[in-house]
């Protein structure tokens, strides 16, 4: 019977520390554990922008990182991969607090053994599909396969904690489809639903897997694009438009998929809420659809 493969990576900055997990998963029977390791917030950082890793195992007192903030930059870069603490502190409120960031569960290091760590891991990643589970029951619209409005704003809420800490901002584009109306009296709801696909997938062409892409209403979609300045808006922008030129450009359509577009910025230096957010970008949205229609 072939070994299970679970892909762990290791942040840790003490050289023994390192060498005794190391140590304590080549030991398990029955599971090929493949450690990777990095000594700094940063490196693992990178490490987790390649795929394949199943289980983050974080110290939280890097040369680099320290405290909740080192939760929260794995979570920017890997939102789906379970994360557990490990610290020399022994002190419940901390424990659950560091849960409460996003961890999926707190060790005590000098009480690890070759039992607890090979136990946690495997649950922290159960924990994490069956979650995932439940979020796409509820969080994900049918049609395209994206977040819907729910998921959206539940994503959101977590991103906007991230940036007041990191005090990176991000971006929000708000888009929604021109001609729609038309589009379903003339043409049918089948072709209706057709656009609607087709726009999805323009905007997951076009947008990082670590940006939040959401169909919110009928023809309405948005991208939180995570730790991005006003300086990128021009960019992203021309990205998009390119991708629906080549779309448009590609067999014989009875309609042009055209997207009007508003971007509102979030500075956490200046916090607001996400409705205030989307509301800034819905009016710029709306000014651009409003002088096409003048064109």
């Amino acid at each position: 019977m072939a070994k299970e493969n679970i892909n762990v990576l290791l942040i840790e900055d003490n050289p023994d520390d390192k060498r005794f997990i190391r140590e304590t998963l080549s030991k398990v029977r029955g599971v090929n554990f493949n450690l990777k390791c990095a000594g700094r917030l940063s490196a693992g950082l990178k490490r987790l922008g390649k795929e394949g890793i199943d289980v983050v195992l974080l110290d939280l007192d890097l040369p680099d990182s320290k405290g909740p903030d080192t939760i929260s930059g794995v979570l920017a870069q890997a939102p789906n991969v379970p994360i557990i603490v490990m610290t020399y502190l022994d002190d419940e409120a901390v424990a659950v607090k560091t849960v409460h960031e996003g961890a999926q569960d707190y060790l005590v290091k000098g009480q690890i053994d070759g039992h607890i760590l090979p136990r946690v891991i495997r649950y922290a990643i159960e924990r994490q599909k069956m979650m995932a589970e439940l979020r796409n029951l509820s969080l994900v619209d049918e049609l395209t396969g994206l977040y819907n409005r729910r998921g959206f704003f539940t994503l959101v809420q977590q991103q906007l904690k991230i940036a007041d800490r990191t005090r990176r901002g991000m971006l929000l584009l708000f888009c929604d489809i021109d001609n729609m109306k038309w589009i379903n009296d003339t043409l049918g709801h089948q072709k209706g639903d057709q656009a609607l696909l087709e726009t999805a997938e323009v905007l997951e062409k076009t947008f990082r897997d670590s940006d939040i892409t959401a169909r919110i209403g009928g023809d309405e979609f948005v991208v939180l694009m995570i730790e991005v300045g006003k300086s990128s808006a021009k960019n992203f922008i021309n990205r998009l438009q390119n991708k629906l030129k080549v779309y448009n450009n590609k067999g014989d359509h009875r309609y042009k998929l055209s997207l009007s577009i508003g971007i509102a910025q979030y500075d956490p230096k200046n916090p607001c809420s996400i409705e205030d957010l989307l509301a800034r970008a819905d009016r710029l949205m709306y000014e651009q659809k409003r002088s096409k229609q003048k064109d």
